[in-house]
């Protein structure tokens, strides 16, 4: 997994912008295109047609192939015989995820499904906007969110609040972070500020360490030095996935910080088989789906397919499982913007999820302790939302 769980490759920059033709006074204008006609959405058999965009080649193609494959159990499964699902390779850049789009639109399609990574998504956006269909992308990068491109993916910043929210109410209200001082590390920083706040708790100390470093000895004995003084119990978010993070752990103890004194919290970057491994971070506490959810879904993709699903896999079951719902709203189905954000929110393998007007997601999580033989929930997802606020 990437330094947030959801991104497994690194994103390519979107290339080349289209240059405007000059007209000159004695030619006639030409007409403004929107690319190809759009297709269909309805097979000649009724069936409704879903696109499931997702990396069948390169670097993430194993992740994909995952995918698409619990997209097409999901198929089974809901009985979801309203739907026609097409895959189209959307690879690792958003050029090939627009050609992707563009391919499907062309075909007809009513709703996307994908892509995997938020710089796609993003690169989508134009094209819903010039009459596209609605996108429901796999990532979970917050900032590329919008109406008409929701991501699905499971963000972080959530996982840090509901981890905070849990440590408060069990009467820990001193903070601090060790973290990788990079775009990722530094949200996560900033959200732990926030929450705290907001709870009336404080962070004490934060240390960013350079994540080129091979040693992070020193960044660890600065952030213990910080601490030093200061009483009271004490939780230390420290947002790092393996192999980086038994380094992390080790710098920690190796300063005097001892992690059994203390109360480690983190993101679903830990939500991982194995994780009770590491020695020291037994006893530690991180948000995400209840992991019981999906310990059927894991079970029945394992006898299937004869190996166990990419953690990413029940994002496309549930995606799929979605438009199935959304394909019976009404006669030729609801895929409207209003139909997807429904307050109410849908269940899924991953627990119960939602969407928000401005592409978000909403997911209800877990509160899970690490320990070393099987991690256990501590405090369960809640069953349901919360009214949204009316403005």
């Amino acid at each position: 997994m990437r330094q947030s769980f959801f991104a497994l490759a690194a994103l390519v920059l979107l290339l080349g912008a289209c240059a405007q033709q000059t007209q000159t006074s004695t030619a006639p204008p030409r007409p403004t295109t929107t690319g190809p006609a759009a297709g269909s959405p309805v097979t000649a058999s009724g069936k409704t047609r879903i696109a499931l965009l997702l990396p069948l080649t390169g670097r993430a193609a194993p992740v994909g192939q995952s995918m698409q494959q619990a997209a097409e159990m999901a198929l089974f499964d809901t009985g979801a015989k309203e739907l026609a699902l097409a895959a189209y390779d959307s690879g690792e850049s958003a050029d090939t995820a627009m050609e992707a789009y563009r391919k499907a639109r062309t075909d007809g399609v009513a709703l996307v499904l994908g892509p995997l990574f938020g710089q796609s998504a993003a690169a989508l956006a134009p094209l819903v906007d010039q009459g596209g269909a609605n996108v429901i992308s796999f990532s979970n990068d917050e900032s590329v969110a919008r109406r008409g491109v929701w991501i699905m993916g499971i963000a972080a910043p959530p996982q840090v609040r509901r981890v905070v929210n849990y440590s408060v109410d069990n009467g820990i209200r001193r903070f601090a972070a060790f973290a990788p001082q990079t775009s990722y590390g530094e949200h996560m920083v900033r959200t732990l500020e926030s929450q705290a706040t907001a709870r009336g708790a404080r962070v004490v100390a934060t240390e960013l360490y350079d994540p080129n470093s091979l040693d992070l000895t020193a960044a660890a004995r600065r952030l213990a030095g910080a601490l030093q003084g200061d009483d009271g119990k004490l939780a230390v978010l420290v947002p790092v996935a393996p192999p980086r993070l038994s380094s992390a752990l080790a710098s920690l103890a190796a300063a005097g910080i001892d992690t059994k004194s203390i109360q480690l919290i983190g993101t679903g970057v830990w939500d991982i088989p194995g994780i009770g491994n590491e020695s020291l971070l037994r006893g530690a506490w991180y948000a995400a789906p209840d992991p019981g959810t999906r310990a059927d879904f894991e079970r029945k993709f394992l006898a299937t397919y004869g190996r166990p699903p990419n953690r990413l896999a029940t994002l496309a079951y549930d995606a799929v499982a979605l438009a199935g719902h959304l394909a019976r709203l009404k006669q030729g189905g609801d895929f409207s913007a209003e139909a997807i954000t429904n307050p109410n929110g849908w269940s899924g393998i991953d627990g119960i999820f939602r969407f928000l007007p401005d592409g978000k997601s909403e997911r209800a999580l877990a509160v899970i302790e690490v320990q070393a033989g099987r991690n256990y929930v501590v405090s369960p997802a809640p069953g349901h939302f919360a009214p949204r606020p009316t403005n």
